[in-house]
């Protein structure tokens, strides 16, 4: 059954990042969690309130409304400083997950791999470590609901003393995995790597499925694809290459997260070639297309050669394309042809220099 959530936002009229488009997509993330949103409340002012982000007087009638409309979880925008969630837990007496614990929590739900679940945990422990999470969240009492989900052998049930053993135990372990991928990378290798990179959601499965007549798993939701895919794909003429999808980005990806899926965006590291898969039909678009090319900067990624590729193309207007782009429509195989003489065309420029 599905938990009833009350979304909660702070607006404080920043025009970098408007609120409407990050609500939505918040939204979306939580019911690709397994929440309802039954209501949503906005509260709007020049700062966030330090004590309880959003002022006492709006804690108390987010706390009265919850209780009139009979929600069982809160989930806020924001990400809460420890005071904040503290004070705010004094008067909504429900579990309260903020932003980087949503996405953390739908990263276990879609976790598959033995690696993919143990750096999910690594990244739970280290926010829940450096976040001191309060008693709506409290670790003996892990694992029942959104925030509190966790995909590792031990389902996060371990108390605050063993945190920091468990911590290392991830490291050594995910360590081991760097070491392998290390060693797989040394190895000599005939095909260049070309990596999809992108946005959640922006249909890169459907792009390798459609590229290299493979069966990646795909879906309508953000973050379906956590573990690397590495699938052959024909480009034409005598060029073959191994064509990797890799885990979505979003705006102001968790800290934690980048840290605890090193070992696997290291993998982007050895590509010849970036494909930046970009949503076409997203109204949104250009502000997701500034946080990936963001993140690539921040992975050190942005001088690597990539390609500007824009998917789900049949769902919008030509007028409207930009000029320096590819348009595809990995669905329909529209654009894919171009596309596979683009890679040729830059991979034999690279040959060259």
């Amino acid at each position: 059954m599905s938990q009833r959530a009350i979304v909660v936002a702070v607006d404080t009229h920043d025009p970098r990042r408007p609120l409407e488009p990050e609500l939505a997509e918040f939204e979306t993330l939580a019911g690709a969690a397994g929440a309802q949103v039954v209501e949503r409340i906005v509260q709007r002012r020049e700062a966030v309130d330090p004590a309880t982000l959003v002022g006492s007087g709006k804690a108390r009638e987010i706390a009265e409304r919850a209780a009139e409309i009979g929600a069982d979880l809160i989930l806020v925008l924001n990400d809460l400083r420890p005071r904040q969630r503290k004070n705010l837990e004094a008067i909504v007496p429900l579990p309260i997950v903020d932003r980087t614990m949503l996405i953390l929590d739908v990263f276990a739900r879609h976790a598959r791999s033995r690696e993919g679940k143990l750096q999910v945990e690594l990244a739970q422990l280290r926010y829940r470590q450096s976040n001191l999470i309060g008693a709506g969240a409290d670790l003996s009492r892990l694992g029942g609901g959104i925030g509190t989900r966790g995909p590792g052998e031990t389902k996060l049930e371990v108390d605050r003393r063993r945190i920091g053993q468990r911590i290392g135990l991830l490291n050594h372990r995910l360590a081991s995995v760097r070491r392998q991928r290390a060693v797989r990378r040394a190895a000599p290798r005939r095909e260049p790597l070309v990596a999809l990179v992108g946005y959640t959601n922006a249909g890169k499965s459907s792009l390798l499925n459609a590229l290299a007549r493979s069966d990646a798993f795909v879906a309508d939701q953000p973050f379906a694809t956590l573990d690397p895919i590495v699938r052959r794909a024909f480009l034409g003429g005598d060029t073959h290459v191994r064509l990797a999808d890799t885990v979505g980005f979003i705006t102001e990806l968790p800290k934690d997260l980048i840290a605890a899926f090193r070992a696997t965006l290291e993998e982007l590291r050895a590509a010849d070639l970036l494909v930046h898969v970009v949503d076409a039909a997203n109204p949104d678009w250009p502000r997701q297309r500034v946080a990936v090319e963001s993140i690539l900067r921040d992975l050190e990624l942005d001088r690597t050669p990539a390609l500007l590729v824009f998917n789900k193309s049949d769902l919008v207007a030509a007028q409207t394309r930009e000029a320096d782009a590819l348009y595809v429509s990995a669905t329909r195989g529209a654009g894919l042809e171009q596309l596979r003489a683009a890679l040729r065309a830059s991979l034999q420029a690279q040959a060259i220099t």
